[in-house]
């Protein structure tokens, strides 16, 4: 299976072509795309904190990801159970007719004792700066800690991905979930997620499957019209593996 727009690969699985996949192996196209803007986005660590809704430009935002992705056919659709997920989501499933499956492992980092305080409240704090140093190993107080984010993480979409083989599956999340779950299939350590950037109602594509992911976009929040998968072969089997959606 090919798609429009991605990276060839300097080798194909297990000794196939470059950008070959072997019949038996079903890809899926995971879009990871982060919710639309909210009052508190970038101000407040919000976490699993309820009640943070869309604000007139994020619901805007949702609004316009639902155009961009109008000509990419997918299978599902997934979002982490706060609200502002959800939100972002709405539009899309409206325009699919698909319904929006929350899942709460797709939830935000656990700020701990920290939810709902400003930035300006923790930053200057030695935990914080402790966190920054070793993100991998240092919990937030009462909280989880960023491995332990990128664990649940990446779990989840391993389940959706095989639940939906040969799909294109959007799934709504957050900010460091996304930029985690990038760095464990870029091959970067996690110590160096934050290199990674993620707008609101961004869209980043990877490829999963059996074998090496393929990183297809990045805070994408253009046109995404080409990770739409060629037809069908009429040849049926016979042609090259296409998206079942």
């Amino acid at each position: 299976m090919r798609f429009r727009g991605a990276a060839q690969p300097a080798r194909g699985i297990r000794g196939s072509p470059p950008g070959h996949y072997p019949s038996r192996i079903v890809p899926t196209l995971l879009l990871l795309v982060r919710h639309a803007l909210t009052d508190t986005a970038g101000n407040r660590l919000s976490g699993w904190v309820r009640g943070v809704h869309l604000n007139d430009e994020g619901r805007r935002q949702a609004d316009r990801l639902a155009e961009r992705l109008a000509p990419v056919r997918l299978g599902a659709i997934y979002a982490s159970s706060l609200e502002r997920c959800v939100e972002t989501a709405a539009p899309l499933a409206k325009a699919k007719s698909l319904a929006v499956r929350r899942v709460p492992a797709l939830r935000d980092v656990d700020y701990g004792d920290w939810s709902g305080r400003s930035m300006r409240q923790v930053t200057g704090t030695r935990q914080w700066r402790r966190i920054m140093r070793d993100p991998s190993g240092e919990p937030f107080p009462g909280g989880e800690t960023l491995r332990g984010v990128q664990a649940r993480v990446l779990e989840e979409l391993a389940r959706i991905a095989a639940a939906h083989p040969g799909a294109a599956v959007a799934v709504f999340s957050h900010a460091d979930p996304i930029r985690l779950a990038l760095a464990h299939y870029s091959g970067a350590h996690i110590d160096l997620f934050q290199r990674l950037v993620v707008h609101p109602a961004s869209a980043s594509a990877v490829l999963v499957g059996e074998g090496m992911p393929r990183i297809l976009r990045v805070n994408d929040t253009g046109d995404l019209s080409d990770l739409t998968p060629p037809p069908p072969s009429r040849r049926g089997s016979r042609g090259k593996p296409g998206m079942r959606t």
